[in-house]
């Protein structure tokens, strides 16, 4: 049976520091992993607008030695002239492994519960955690061990972003402040899973309305865009229920003298982040967008070798 990725914490903790392990060894030396030699094929499939998401993974599957197959969503008609099940059972004799950028999780765990081989989830309304994955690695780079750092998210904590923050942080053993007002604060549902886990890893996870309480002391500052995918109808009233909660210089001087400033993009300057942050020396967006490939390469690998394991254990 397949292992898939569709959510933070499909991961357990040795887990997830294994895959990001391998993620910085494979930023290293790129070519290491050849586990889609062949070359084997990936189906990517995007519902949703992309850049960063299209562009690693085609990336990551090319250095693996794969074929990284796209399969554009509007044309498939999943869910709509086709079922999911049949668009999985479909892929799944196509290809090793299936990448899909979509709105409900509920359809992506459905392609997993039908495809036969690993689902990757690439950002759905509920989670982002291949972001997780390449913000975490990310963070280790310039910070060492992830285990006690303190992270505040500030802005729309009721978006994939904050949740995924809060279940994959716990999962790394971090200080999750989640910022935002009432109305865009996270389902209780993810910070009740998110101190379920953290009493495995010292972990804590608290939501409050203050940013200022948020950022003080804090290893790493994160925003997202106010107006998330599919929510662009509501960008006035987002505009105005977030004001006060732009990641400004001032913000980031409450935080740890060496605290870094996080964006998963597309950025709007002036909004959620001011220009002087995510363009400055604390601002490391950049990495984070380049480490999205590494962190995809690790997963990728991560899943193969545990489907392969399976496999010789049935023989």
């Amino acid at each position: 049976m397949s292992r898939h990725f569709l959510r933070d914490d499909d991961l357990s903790p040795a887990e997830q520091h294994e895959v990001l392990s391998l993620a910085a060894s494979l930023k290293q030396a790129p070519y290491d992993s050849q586990s889609l030699a062949g070359p084997r094929t990936v189906a990517t499939i995007y519902d949703k607008p992309t850049l960063r998401t299209q562009a690693s993974f085609a990336a990551a599957i090319a250095e693996l030695g794969g074929n990284p197959m796209m399969v554009d969503g509007t044309l498939a008609g999943i869910g709509k002239r086709e079922s999911v099940a049949d668009v999985a059972r479909v892929l799944g004799r196509q290809a090793s492994v299936i990448v899909w950028r979509t709105f409900a999780q509920t359809a992506l765990e459905e392609m997993a519960e039908y495809a036969g081989v690993p689902v990757i989830n690439a950002l759905t309304d509920d989670f982002h955690p291949c972001q997780l994955l390449a913000d975490l690695l990310t963070i280790r780079e310039r910070k060492g061990e992830l285990t006690g750092l303190a992270v505040a998210f500030v802005g729309d904590g009721a978006c994939n972003m904050g949740n995924s923050w809060l279940l994959a942080g716990a999962t790394a053993g971090l200080h999750v402040r989640i910022a935002a007002p009432a109305g865009h604060q996270p389902e209780e549902q993810f910070v009740a899973r998110a101190r379920e886990i953290g009493e495995q890893t010292g972990a804590t996870a608290e939501v409050m309305t203050d940013p200022k309480a948020a950022a003080d002391g804090a290893d790493v500052v994160v925003t997202d865009t106010w107006v998330s995918m599919g929510r662009e109808d509501e960008a006035a009233d987002r505009l105005a229920a977030f004001s006060g909660y732009t990641v400004t210089s001032d913000l980031m001087s409450l935080a740890s003298s060496d605290a870094i400033a996080m964006h998963c993009l597309p950025a709007y300057r002036g909004k959620e982040i001011d220009s002087d942050v995510l363009d400055g020396p604390q601002s490391v967006v950049w990495d984070e967008a380049e480490n999205r490939r590494h962190a995809q390469k690790a997963i990728i690998t991560w899943l193969l070798r545990g489907a392969e394991q399976t496999e010789e254990g049935l023989l």
